[in-house]
């Protein structure tokens, strides 16, 4: 059978073209895209052109072989009904790790069946809800600690709220007021990043979070840090420079600055955490954090070329996108 996908064509560019979809084997299962989120992160990246060409796709995940080079599929965050498989009834609403596309097949272990009373747009944010509880996880014990996180696009919110959550007393920064006030709807303290030294101790801060995927952020945030302080970045830059200022105080502070990503499970979490447990840990918090506030936006999938540009020029208002197949 013949379905649809989207193919980035050339920086700023993408384009609808059709794909051969076999039918499903055994073991395997037939979904039907309802909606798919873009990330704002790597897949932008993509989309300007600003990512290695020869870089992999996603080794970890099936649906996403070949590199960054043009024409290539991508996107991560289909969500659909099931319309064929042996061990999942028909109709089940899932979620899938797989490029743009209306039909595609996939082992019925890549789908992850979504709890009963959530809605598929709602579930595009699946795999930034697992992005959020990974650095969460990586932030450590921060129970009665100031958290500073930079950046508040979806990623940045739901990480804000999972630190809080996990006891973290948490100031967030964004240059956008638009994006601040949504975030203090959702209990979120915000500011300017101007204002963050005024709001916090003198002796700094034991942990920042940087989410901002600004190259520029980090360097002006080292300051905001205590003596041995990290900086926990899970923005990914691409192939934008990242200066840093490693001189005086970063030195004799002995500041950290770690990656935070989702792709593996750290070391020090492995005897407790795999990415199955995360993924469920992830599905069960679905209904829990506030995803309608942050569903801002979608288009047809036929006019996908209008919402990569919306993305890219950073429309008012505009936090998550989606595309809606039906």
């Amino acid at each position: 059978m013949q379905a649809r996908r989207l193919l980035f064509v050339a920086p700023r560019r993408v384009e609808l073209a059709p794909v051969d979809v076999p039918e499903p084997g055994p073991g395997q299962v037939l979904v039907r895209t309802l909606h798919s989120g873009i990330s704002t992160g790597t897949e932008l990246l993509g989309y300007r052109g600003l990512v290695d060409p020869d870089l992999p796709l996603d080794e970890r995940l099936g649906a996403l072989g070949g590199t960054f080079g043009y024409p290539f599929p991508y996107g991560y965050s289909c969500v659909g009904e099931v319309e064929r498989a042996t061990g999942i009834p028909a109709g089940t609403l899932v979620f899938a790790f797989h490029p743009h596309q209306d039909r595609f097949v996939v082992d019925e272990s890549d789908v992850v069946a979504l709890p009963a009373g959530i809605g598929s747009r709602e579930a595009t944010l699946f795999p930034l809800v697992e992005t959020g509880l990974q650095v969460s996880l990586d932030a450590g014990q921060v129970m009665q600690e100031t958290v500073v996180v930079l950046g508040l696009g979806a990623v940045g919110i739901l990480t804000a709220l999972l630190l809080r959550r996990a006891g973290a007393d948490v100031l967030a920064a964004d240059p956008l007021a638009e994006r601040r006030e949504l975030a203090r709807s959702l209990g979120i303290p915000a500011v300017a990043p101007e204002e963050l030294p005024a709001r916090l101790p003198a002796a700094g801060v034991p942990l920042l979070v940087e989410l901002s995927g600004a190259p520029a952020a980090l360097a002006a945030a080292l300051p905001l840090l205590a003596h041995e302080g990290t900086a926990l970045v899970g923005s990914w830059y691409g192939r934008q420079q990242v200066p840093l200022p490693l001189g005086g105080a970063f030195h004799r502070r002995r500041l950290t600055i770690r990656s935070s990503q989702v792709s593996t499970i750290p070391a020090a979490l492995a005897g407790r955490w795999d990415v199955a447990r995360r993924r469920s840990a992830a599905a069960a918090l679905l209904d829990v954090l506030p995803l309608a506030a942050l569903a801002t936006t979608e288009f047809p999938f036929d006019e996908a070329a209008r919402a990569y540009e919306a993305l890219d020029r950073r429309a008012p208002g505009v936090v998550h996108t989606a595309l809606r197949y039906a």
